[in-house]
């Protein structure tokens, strides 16, 4: 693993990508964005499932695949065969990580679990991304992000009280275990620098959970009663949610006493911050229904942006609550540079999200388009000294 001089950080590091769906996919190409050469196997045929999640597809793409999957190359496999197996065997061979996320125990039955990959390449890091982990008495089970979500308690706390628990609505189980996939496989790597010896990295949907719901968990042990659900608010902070406008909503934070007497001022109502009900957080928390009944009854009949101003100017956090749509045309967004454009065959406008930092003021650039299903089978074939199929 060597960086030239003045390219990517992980420019050199070869990283074979067995993984399908989100959580795999999405660390593998974290890999990518930072200069790994990722080559991701899929199934001939179909290949990664999220080609076909959809409606809408992208000219015929799926949004996910198409959002995951970016500077990789892609190659198909049929692991059930000897054929699959001299090309997996040459894969692994020159490779510095090998990523997976098979239902637990079929890599192995296949004959690709860790033994197998560390006897090929002994310096290999292997990366399982599971469902609850490599022991407990679930470790057999099946996981995807919505029944983690429920299993681990997040639905408990996401939603309105009296009302149904919801899912949240982006895969944050999912692409949260693809960033501690990454993570540990990083150090894994740095590791390796100091003894040439691979490592097992095992990430899980459920412990990625867990970790999401660290001080909901110390919310539990401190009080003893599982935490509610709060809509747009909080558990320990209010005023901390969104309120009624004339036409909308606008999420106000006022997480101690001072910004709380500012938005009281800027509602009209000074007289509340002295009120003995709502003097400090723990009192407004005790009576969260009285103050959030008294707020949105002076915020229902204000505009939204004329309220958003108001509390500005005060030094009151405060943002409208706005769609997808708002959001990908905002100039903050556009002044980041976050969104990145790359030529693709059928795309003429493919967009996509870069990674959420900068070094030295770049960011991690967009190299290749998700590859089409089996793109780069000759290529690779050729890098192995295989002949094409």
């Amino acid at each position: 693993m060597t960086r030239p001089s003045g390219g990517p950080a992980l420019q050199g590091v070869r990283v074979l990508d067995l993984t399908r769906n989100v959580a795999g996919p999405y660390a593998a190409m974290i890999l990518a964005e930072l200069g790994a050469d990722v080559v991701k196997v899929e199934s001939p045929g179909r290949g990664d499932d999220t080609r076909e999640w959809g409606p809408p597809f992208w000219e015929g793409q799926g949004p996910v695949f198409l959002a995951v999957n970016r500077n990789k190359r892609s190659v198909t496999l049929d692991l059930r065969t000897e054929v699959a197996r001299e090309v997996l065997t040459r894969l692994a061979r020159r490779s510095d990580v090998l990523l997976e996320s098979f239902r637990p125990g079929a890599l192995e039955r296949l004959g690709y679990g860790y033994e197998w990959a560390s006897g090929v390449n002994p310096g290999l890091v292997y990366c399982s991304v599971t469902p609850y982990g490599d022991r407990g008495p679930l470790r057999d089970q099946p996981g995807y992000d919505p029944l983690i979500q429920a299993f681990s308690g997040i639905m408990s706390v996401t939603g309105e009280a009296g009302r149904p628990p919801v899912r949240v609505g982006i895969s944050v189980v999912d692409m949260g275990t693809g960033m501690w996939a990454a993570m540990a496989v990083l150090t894994a790597l740095l590791e390796r620098r100091r003894d040439g010896r691979g490592r097992h990295v095992v990430v899980s949907l459920y412990e990625t959970s867990l970790a999401w719901m660290a001080y909901h968990l110390a919310t539990f042990w401190a009080g003893g009663e599982p935490p509610g659900r709060h809509g747009s608010g909080a558990a320990l902070i209010v005023p901390y949610q969104g309120f009624p406008t004339r036409e909308g909503h606008l999420l106000v934070a006022a997480p101690n006493d001072a910004l709380f007497g500012r938005l009281c001022e800027v509602l009209g109502h000074a007289e509340w911050a002295a009120d003995r009900r709502f003097l400090r957080n723990a009192n407004r928390v005790a009576c969260r229904e009285d103050l959030s009944a008294l707020i949105s009854a002076a915020t229902a009949g204000r505009g939204t942006e004329e309220l958003a101003a108001a509390l500005r100017v005060a030094g009151v956090p405060c943002s409208p609550i706005r769609d997808t749509a708002a959001a990908a045309g905002d100039p903050q967004t556009e002044a980041l540079g976050i969104v990145q454009a790359v030529a693709h065959p059928a795309i003429a406008d493919l967009r996509s999200v870069g990674l959420p930092f900068t070094i030295d003021g770049e960011r991690p650039a967009l190299r290749r388009p998700p590859p089409g299903l089996g793109e780069h089978d000759a290529e690779v074939r050729r890098e192995l000294d295989l002949k094409e199929a």
